[in-house]
């Protein structure tokens, strides 16, 4: 059964799999009432499932924050919304449970620390861009942008991903470490989904979870640590 959260977020339990669906109609662009929406379905996941499916809509996994606000004239509403999509980015970072993502076409910006921040990434094959493109369109990436992806990406990419906002097709964005594996566009949410359900059967839930904090708690918490300087960026 799929409960709606909000108009462009889903979520329905199957098996062991939350699979979390975003789909506004358009490019996926997160604001507020979408980003408080997916923060409800992980906390939903993460009472009812044994991992995730992460999935955009055809064509579009996630266009990045909502342009109206972050290139507005109202540095509170920036700063307020940066901090939603770093929490939001943190959530599924360290995520108790393992989450894979269906990158179903185009991933900036916040959309693709969004993607950074599953486990698994698996694209669709087909004329799609990934990347953080913030610098060349007059924003700086932040801090919390910064940590996710050079915790991600292949170390030989760090500087011209982010540095250079270098946007990248899916074999470029399969090198660069946006994404570990391509398959058509058709088999993309069925590949994740299956994915998540090997891992639901694979791994024990509390050992996968002390683990995640091992793992990934330096950078979330450095993720945190710099929230602050980087909303006064953003003022």
């Amino acid at each position: 059964m799929t409960e709606q959260i909000s108009p462009a977020v889903s979520i329905e339990i199957a098996a062991d799999v939350a699979i979390i669906r975003m789909d506004d109609g358009k490019a996926n662009a997160l604001g507020h009432q979408a980003i408080e929406a997916l923060t409800t379905a992980f906390d939903r996941a993460g009472e009812s499932a044994r991992a995730v499916a992460l999935v955009g809509r055809e064509g579009k996994f996630c266009a990045g924050f909502d342009l109206s606000v972050m290139a507005g004239d109202d540095p509170a509403a920036r700063s307020d919304l940066l901090a939603a999509g770093a929490r939001l980015c943190h959530r599924v970072y360290l995520h108790p449970q393992p989450v894979i993502a269906a990158c179903t076409g185009h991933a900036l910006a916040l959309g693709a620390l969004l993607l950074a921040s599953c486990d698994v990434r698996i694209g669709a094959d087909g004329p799609f861009k990934l990347g953080t493109n913030e610098v060349a369109i007059g924003l700086p990436l932040p801090r919390f942008g910064v940590e996710i992806a050079r915790d991600r990406l292949s170390k030989r990419h760090f500087q011209v991903a982010v540095q250079h906002a270098r946007i990248y097709d899916p074999v470029g964005a399969l090198e660069a470490g946006w994404l570990d594996e391509i398959v058509s566009v058709d088999a993309v949410e069925s590949a994740a989904v299956d994915h998540a359900a090997g891992l639901a059967a694979a791994l024990h839930r509390s050992a996968f979870a002390l683990t995640r904090t091992n793992t990934r708690g330096a950078v979330g918490d450095a993720i945190l640590a710099g929230l602050e300087r980087d909303l006064t960026d953003f003022a």
